[in-house]
């Protein structure tokens, strides 16, 4: 296996420096696909709107500003941009409209299906919500954020017809302190339930660096036939399905550099990681388990408290078995 996954890096392992945007260009007026960036978005109002405004200041060509610096420039690689917001109790929505991207609410997709919570229900309604045959997904809380995380994962996609999943990959820093960073030690989830899970039962993935990261890209074609984890299960979930529909050398990952974002404290990511075992436990065993629930501790006044909370179970169906997804891709 370990010969597989090394030639897997070899040959489906890229830099986001390797496809210029000319070359992309090139590729997208030939092939005609169209692309799709969705923000899903919970009381980002801090960075949404700087991620918005570098996607539109450099990869779509309806947007105006000051010279780019040498080898980039404005240009037709992004063809919609939507922020998919799923209750935000701030100025999310009100930022990213004002910076220029199309404002969607969570509730106003599939309408007769009342959401869950979680990021993974607004990914789902995001593939009723959008029309690219190609589909960038990027999260909301990134700092200091690069056009480089969207044209790289695209890249592959529009230049390679075998290539139907792309992964970021990244440097992802901890933050310490004021000022300090912990270099490579910012997925914490990743590399102790992730990676152990991905290693032992689905070693073919053995490989992905970013196997939790949120800024991936599929093809259309392919997400709309894949079950969607409704919380933090879905990255993993995508993963997983993606190599059993489509198999490995149909997904790749591209080197777009370093990711800074909001890091969350100690209890969110143990409710994360519960989400993400229970993920994995239902593609290994497909339906016979029991509702799980996860047992956490605080500190009162008397010594610590328990405090449970259900476990995220619940799954959205692949897309193409809605009728509504079915009856607006016919027309």
């Amino acid at each position: 296996m370990l010969e597989e996954v090394e030639r897997w890096l070899g040959g489906r392992s890229w830099s986001a420096a390797d496809r210029p945007l000319g070359q992309l260009l090139e590729a997208k007026r030939q092939t005609g696909r169209t692309v799709s960036v969705v923000l899903p978005a919970l009381d980002e109002e801090a960075t949404v709107g700087a991620i918005v405004t570098t996607i539109r200041d450099v990869l779509m060509t309806d947007a105006v500003g000051p010279p780019l610096p040498e080898g980039h420039g404005r240009c037709p690689l992004v063809d919609e941009l939507v922020v998919l917001d799923s209750g935000s109790g701030d100025r999310t929505a009100e930022v990213a409209a004002a910076a220029g991207a199309r404002v969607v609410h969570r509730d106003s997709v599939l309408p007769r299906l009342p959401a869950l919570p979680g990021k993974g229900e607004v990914l789902w309604r995001s593939l009723l919500a959008t029309s690219g045959d190609i589909i960038c997904f990027i999260d909301a809380d990134l700092r200091e954020f690069s056009a480089t995380f969207v044209s790289g994962i695209i890249g592959p996609l529009l230049t390679d017809p075998d290539i139907q999943f792309v992964k970021a990959m990244y440097d992802r820093p901890l933050e310490t302190g004021p000022g300090g960073t912990d270099a490579g030690q910012g997925g914490r989830v990743t590399e102790l339930v992730a990676r152990p899970l991905l290693n032992l039962h689905w070693p073919q993935l053995a490989g992905f660096v970013q196997p939790l990261g949120g800024e991936y890209a599929a093809r259309r074609s392919l997400l709309e036939r894949l079950p969607f984890p409704v919380g933090y299960g879905v990255e993993l979930g995508l993963l997983v399905d993606a190599l059993h529909t489509v198999g490995l050398d149909a997904l790749a990952q591209v080197d777009v550099g370093v990711r800074k974002h909001r890091h969350q404290d100690g209890q969110a990511l143990g409710r994360m990681a519960a989400a993400i075992y229970r993920t994995a436990q239902l593609r290994l065993t497909r339906g016979h388990l029991i509702r799980p629930r996860l047992t956490q501790f605080d500190r009162g006044d008397r010594g610590f408290i328990p405090r449970t909370t259900d476990v995220d179970t619940e799954e959205r169906p692949p897309m193409a078995e809605i009728p509504e997804y079915a009856a607006r891709r016919a027309a």
